[in-house]
């Protein structure tokens, strides 16, 4: 197991590290946020207009962190109040846009979690703006819609990350369901302990001897079943930015339930 995700006891006194709070910039401001962090919110790096899918754009990314006194080489662990879900969504794009992976992490739980046993401050964060020199990688864990097509003809496992409802209304076929709170405990907001998780992971075939391809609706979803996976130890997965927004655009081939 990584440290992707990592819990509040590892979080608490450390200097070596940035924190990036993704709650609108009224619940950072007024309800409080963790000490050192800085208020970077969700809708600020969502863009349906950007590049691939819901991407917001190098220029626009890569603004937003340099704002955010955050430099390439920083270490940044994410939080949000809704169990992680949008925080995660931070750090894949970060991920995507080449910061490296090892320094991304997710705070597990969430505000809520954090502020039952630790310090929390409205005191806003000073920091210093600075130029994140934003280097795209060559390769990434993104997947087109060509790769969802070769996938449902070979062994490699669909994943869809959305709720039961959604997905018997119409997926893409041979996809299997799991929606990614079955991760979450909800009275501690955080991940549910690993054999739990293990027991889920089996229960639907996604293995780590087998290619596993996600997707929800506009990958805000997918993120964080990405980093649960990564913090398992699952190297072999794809990320459809586009997911089933671009899929049925395009005119793919829908299963119901």
């Amino acid at each position: 197991m990584t440290d992707v995700v990592v819990s509040p006891e590892w979080l608490d006194g450390r200097e070596d590290v940035r924190i990036v709070d993704v709650r609108e910039a009224w619940e950072f401001e007024g309800i409080g946020h963790v000490p050192g962090a800085v208020n970077v919110p969700f809708d600020s790096f969502r863009a349906p207009d950007g590049d691939e899918g819901m991407l917001p754009g190098e220029e626009t990314f890569a603004a937003l962190l340099g704002e955010a006194g955050i430099e390439r080489d920083d270490a940044i662990v994410a939080y949000d109040d809704t169990h992680g879900v949008f925080a995660a969504r931070f750090l894949v794009t970060a991920e995507l846009y080449g910061h490296d992976r090892s320094k991304l992490h997710l705070l597990d739980g969430d505000y809520s979690a954090w502020g039952r046993a630790h310090g929390t401050t409205t005191e806003p964060t000073t920091v210093e703006p600075v130029e994140y020199a934003l280097e795209r990688p060559d390769e990434t864990m993104l997947v087109d819609r060509e790769a969802i097509e070769a996938a449902i003809e070979a062994d490699t496992l669909l994943v869809d990350t959305r709720e039961t409802w959604e997905y018997e209304e119409g997926h893409i076929p041979g996809a299997v369901q799991l929606d990614w709170r079955a991760f979450v405990d909800d009275e501690t907001r955080g991940l549910e302990d690993r054999a739990a998780i293990e027991t889920i992971l089996e229960s639907n075939g996604i293995t780590r001897d087998r290619r596993v391809l996600l997707y929800c609706n506009t990958a805000r979803r997918i993120s964080h079943t990405y980093l649960v996976l990564c913090h398992l130890g699952f190297d072999d997965l794809g990320f459809y930015e586009g997911s089933l927004t671009e899929w049925e655009q395009a005119g793919g081939a829908i299963e119901t339930a």
